[in-house]
């Protein structure tokens, strides 16, 4: 009799960011849990099907990649619509396409695992009576204030988004107006809030929740999400932790900045990159230049253009200085600078540069895929956080993990000073006596272990192979006997 094999089907919205860990999650269903797996993807166009992530996942056995037609949402957002609601919408237009394309499958998939903005596809996955889960690629943390803002009542939003109180979260440390996340920030748009809370509901209504987390990173939050005397009662679906799901190192790259890292001594290279969506000020930009050579501690900087206009249309063209140097960086920055440091423009492969033996630091936005990167190879971090839930990550990366320093500036203080920067540089990069780089090899270790056979995050994703499989032959076992 042949063997029933499971196949989970996987909803992948718009940009790397998102795309990555769904990948990597499709890839440990496949390789460790023996699935077949198929990914769809939503996008603007039709270019990320030329991306190495999407090409090299494509060949993999038991894993297949469909792009679905591209979506069109000009007419339906305006200059004011966040980011998040351009995402909510684009997945909103993909829905008829997904389900043409489920129901299309000669094979039907006994489980939808859809990720934070394709919650609206759970009701697809009824349809066509498939197990629906939720993949977080963030935290439990954030997990836990997302499924909580629905219970928040107008006072309670009040004294947080206006009087600038901390939010209170069952069972957790509260969150700091200054770490909060954008949609307690953003004025203009008003359908930020609501689409929000919308997720929120959702989440809970899935069979189960999946996090790009692990039990011995977040243990207290985990366990308020379970306990009905905090957040369990919010939630009755199960929580999988089931990370780290990182892309792995590539083959070795030649480029002239991992070429450049093969000569410098261990852990003597801080790496500076805010991520593919992350820009800075032209005068904070500057001040980053500055605190760099203060620091006096060699760096590889990827830089994008700041996000003044007046700056950013003059990025590494004719108006450069004699040495090359931007002119929106201090003059002659690359000749005070060149024999410790590289400034790389607009992109760098940060994984392998991550686990280059020579970069001993990071200073990040603090994504959570880029923070995830930096714990898997032991990097201690300079907290930088952005937009999005990077505040809330930031936050437990220095005082819950203690693996990163972070600026005492606050966004509405202005830039960051140089010298602070080179401080915080200075004390990665020399993090052996304060700690720093202790708990980030101990935290290396733990990640390592727990997605081992036997590892907590393992043994969280078999627990919903078994789901599936049992699914599979019901559904198998329901069409004999039709």
């Amino acid at each position: 009799m042949r063997t029933l094999k499971p196949h989970a089907a996987l909803l992948a919205s718009p940009g790397m960011g998102h795309l990555i860990p769904v990948v990597e999650l499709g890839k440990r269903l496949a390789a460790h849990h023996g699935f077949d797996v198929t990914i769809f993807v939503v996008a603007p166009d039709s270019s990320i099907g030329e991306s190495p992530v999407f090409s090299s996942a494509s060949a993999l056995n038991h894993l297949k990649l469909v792009l679905l037609p591209p979506v069109d949402i000009s007419g339906l957002t305006d200059s004011t619509s966040s980011v998040v609601t351009q995402l909510v919408m684009m997945m909103r237009e993909a829905l008829p396409s997904l389900r043409t394309a489920i129901s299309a499958m000669r094979a039907r998939p006994a489980a939808l695992v859809v990720d934070l903005f394709g919650t609206e596809a759970l009701a697809v996955a009824e349809e066509f009576d498939m197990l629906k889960y939720v993949f977080i690629t963030s935290t439990a943390r954030f997990l836990a204030a997302t499924i909580h803002l629905p219970t928040i009542d107008g006072k309670v939003e009040h004294e947080h988004r206006i009087m600038k109180r901390p939010l209170e979260i069952p069972g957790l440390e509260p969150v700091r107006f200054e770490d909060t996340l954008d949609l307690f920030l953003d004025q203009t748009d008003k359908s930020l809030y609501a689409e929000y809370t919308r997720i929120g509901r959702e989440i809970p209504t899935a069979d189960g929740i999946l996090v790009n987390t692990w039990q011995d990173l977040e243990p207290s939050t985990l366990h308020a999400l379970e306990d009905d005397k905090f957040l369990g009662r919010v939630t009755k679906a199960p929580v999988y932790p089931v990370g780290p799901l990182v892309r792995p190192v590539g083959p070795n790259s030649k480029s002239e900045v991992m070429n450049w890292l093969g000569m410098q001594p261990v852990e003597s290279v801080i790496y500076v990159s805010f991520g593919s969506g992350g820009t800075l000020s032209a005068e904070q930009t500057t001040e980053l230049a500055w605190g760099l050579e203060l620091s006096q501690q060699r760096f590889v900087w990827v830089v994008r253009p700041p996000m003044d206009d007046d700056a950013s249309g003059n990025f590494f063209n004719g108006s450069n200085g004699q040495d090359g140097t931007p002119n929106y960086l201090p003059g002659g920055f690359y000749t005070r600078t060149h024999d410790r440091g590289m400034v790389v423009p607009m992109w760098a492969p940060q994984t392998e540069i991550l686990a280059h033996e020579s970069v001993g630091g990071f200073v990040s936005h603090c994504g959570w895929n880029s923070t995830l990167e930096s714990i898997v190879n032991g990097v201690p971090m300079v907290a930088w956080p952005l937009y999005a839930e990077q505040g809330m990550n930031a936050a437990m990366l220095v005082e819950k993990l203690g693996t990163a320093v972070r600026s005492r500036m606050r966004p509405a203080g202005g830039p960051i000073g140089r010298e602070e920067i080179a401080d915080m540089v200075r004390s990665v990069i020399n993090s052996k006596g304060n700690g720093m780089r202790t708990r980030a090899k101990e935290l290396q270790r733990g990640a390592a272990g727990a997605v081992l056979e036997g590892g907590s995050s393992h043994n969280s994703l078999t627990r919903v192979a078994k789901e599936c499989e049992v699914k599979l032959h019901s559904l198998s076992a329901r069409a004999l006997g039709a």
